[in-house]
């Protein structure tokens, strides 16, 4: 790996902690397209080469495919609970955000499905708990009385829309999510990631 020079030919000082983190939250939003584009079974060096890291640097932060799949997820689910904790969010806000993942994410759409036949059990466990995340987060914004609001209603629902989340490319996922809450009859925010 050539070495990058600074101007006066001394080598720029080392980042340290910062690169470590620069280059975890680019392999996982690499990872997150790469898995979106390719699905779950992309080659690993195409996550690398899209966050413009070496080889060495992904298997530091994810040793295996799976670690790489729970990143994407656990950062999905992040976004899902930051967007809830807003002061001022409103639910169609949050599903907004949620309907975001949904295209965004073939990761987070296996994670909503873990529970078919054939998932290993770790994994089941694994996505249960992140998808129970997910419905308390929404649940927090949950009008009173809303037709979602029944036990197993929220769930069902997400599930619905999200094995509705199919296509070619982004637009098209996000047009059939969208198209999917509507059927439901339910209102969607702006569909966008949540952060900066």
């Amino acid at each position: 790996m050539a070495q990058h020079i600074e101007q006066g030919g001394r080598r720029p000082a080392n980042d340290g902690p910062k690169a470590a983190a620069r280059n975890r939250a680019a392999l996982v939003a690499a990872a997150r397209e790469v898995f979106a584009e390719h699905g779950l079974e992309a080659p690993l060096s195409a996550i690398a080469r899209r966050a413009g890291v070496g080889q060495g640097v992904l298997y530091r932060h994810f040793p295996d495919r799976s670690t790489a799949v729970a990143a994407v997820l656990e950062e999905n689910v992040r976004q899902i609970e930051q967007a809830a904790e807003d002061q001022n969010a409103t639910f169609d806000a949050v599903l907004g955000v949620l309907t975001w993942h949904l295209a965004e994410s073939a990761a987070f759409i296996g994670l909503l499905h873990a529970d078919r036949a054939g998932a290993r059990p770790g994994i089941r466990a694994h996505a249960h708990a992140l998808s129970e995340r997910v419905e308390r987060a929404l649940r927090t914004h949950l009008p009173h009385g809303h037709r979602l609001s029944a036990q197993d209603n929220l769930a069902l629902s997400v599930a619905m829309v999200s094995a509705a989340v199919t296509g070619p490319t982004r637009e098209e996922r996000e047009h059939r999510a969208l198209a999917a809450w509507r059927l439901l009859g339910i209102e969607v925010g702006p569909v966008r990631a949540f952060g900066p």
